[in-house]
């Protein structure tokens, strides 16, 4: 496989460092110098100084012989124009694009026209990862599968949860329930645990749960599931606007919106939402809008210090769950060592999205975790993978844990003496670097 990506910003980085682990013969191009030689001197891939919209660039980088074109500059117009000729000169098979305004992303037509499948909308990825949370607040993160039949959701332990201090083995025999954690967050460090892993206060763990048992999995561990009624947004641009728009008919909203013009966009587009043209820093406008009744506190303005401190005032104010977008990735970590409970990068989750769409063999689609630490993916059995009739206890690697079984209609959590069979779907849990075993595995 050979792709081309166009940019060189941390969305492009972040598929680049992928790639490269995956040893995925890679291209970037991008016309600003640092950019390109701060990927040159931490990745292995090939760069190319030069505008990305230009057929010239393009030929250098042999995009004839590339199978999939990744257009994420910040500006729609050069990615469209490279999907435009990676199309009519290139002939590249598939272009996938990121594409911010909704004029553009929403028209259909246009995007048919470019050849462009798909394109991503940092902004709305980001207000639907948002929504999620929002909907199962104790949560830090959820991703869907199989069209939301598993999900997997990621949560800080409580500290009166009674898996703490146990070991997973003990803990699954205590509640004679099918019961797995596929990744531990522990301070900086990841982990694949096996049963012999002991829980510990402060651990962050992704677990993968069927659909309907969520709050019976979560119960058990100590965690009430209340979703988020009233709901305070700092912030009133696209992700803010796009957050309110796919949960107002959910949950009270309150918007906080310092530039009139754009409150007054809002109060036109918004149905139910309650739009205050104030500055949300302000200790006393928070106290005044009762931030300590608020179930949740979404910081989503354009200044990520701005998002943390501002959460981190929430929190002490009462607000009881706190979600801060951060685009600086070297923030993400810090943000959560300060205690804050959501910390989400619109640049990576971008990345992630459209890493999905890169794939090898039988990966279905991958999604990265932990600042790109660990992948979680979805894979098919393939006709000649060494799993099939094997059981989980013999196919566990120590870089890798299977998390779930789709099997028609059917979705198993697997214990030691569960089998695996052609076709069957698996949630498998890995970290970075051992992605082409899980590769192999499967094939």
């Amino acid at each position: 496989m050979r792709v081309i990506i166009i940019g060189a910003g941390e969305v492009g980085y972040q598929i680049a460092r992928f790639l490269s682990y995956e040893q995925i013969d890679c291209v970037v191009i991008d016309k600003d110098r640092n950019k390109i030689k701060r990927i040159s001197e931490e990745i292995d891939v090939a760069v190319i100084e030069g505008e990305g919209g230009s057929s010239a660039s393009l030929r250098e980088a042999e995009a004839d012989k590339a199978d999939i074109l990744l257009a994420v500059t910040d500006k729609d117009e050069t990615n469209m124009i490279a999907c435009l000729l990676a199309k009519a000169m290139f002939k590249i098979p598939r272009k996938i694009a990121r594409i911010r305004n909704p004029e553009y992303f929403f028209n259909e037509s246009l995007l048919k026209n470019l050849d462009i499948d798909p394109a991503i909308n940092p902004e709305l990825e980001i207000a639907k990862a948002i929504s999620r949370i929002l909907e199962a607040p104790f949560a830090t993160d959820i991703e869907d599968f199989e069209g939301g039949i598993i999900k997997v959701i990621g949560f800080k332990i409580p500290e009166n949860s009674p898996i703490i201090g146990k070991s997973l083995k003990s803990f699954n025999a205590e509640i004679n329930k099918k019961f797995l954690i596929g990744l531990i967050l522990r301070d900086e460090k990841t982990i694949i645990p096996t049963g012999d892993d002991v829980v510990k206060n402060g651990d962050i763990i992704y677990i993968p749960v069927r659909a309907g048992e969520i709050q019976d999995i979560i119960s058990i561990l100590g965690i009430v599931r209340t979703p988020a009624k009233r709901i305070m947004i700092l912030g009133g641009g696209k992700v803010g606007f796009n957050v309110a728009s796919y949960m107002e008919s959910k949950a009270d909203i309150k918007i906080v919106e310092k530039n009139l013009d754009r409150c007054k966009y809002l109060s036109k587009n918004l149905k139910r939402s309650l739009i205050l043209n104030a500055d949300g820093t302000e200790q006393k406008v928070l106290i005044e809008e009762n931030i300590g009744d608020m179930d949740a506190f979404v910081a989503v303005s354009n200044n990520d210090e701005l998002n943390i401190m501002v959460s981190l005032l929430a929190k002490k104010l009462g607000a009881k769950k706190n979600i801060a977008l951060v685009n600086k990735t070297e923030y993400i970590f810090l943000a959560h060592s300060l205690g804050l409970q959501a910390v989400l990068s619109p640049r990576l989750l971008t990345a992630s999205t459209i890493l999905r769409y890169v794939r090898k063999g039988d990966i279905l689609s991958l999604t990265s975790i932990a600042e790109g630490r660990a992948e979680i993916l979805e894979g098919r059995i393939g006709r000649t993978s060494p799993l099939i009739n094997k059981t989980l206890d013999k196919a566990q690697t120590k870089a890798s844990i299977i998390g779930a079984i789709i099997r028609g209609n059917d979705v198993i959590i697997p214990s030691g003496s569960d089998r695996f069979f052609e076709n069957d779907k698996l949630i498998i849990f890995t970290l970075r670097e051992s992605i082409k075993s899980v590769e192999k595995i499967l094939m």
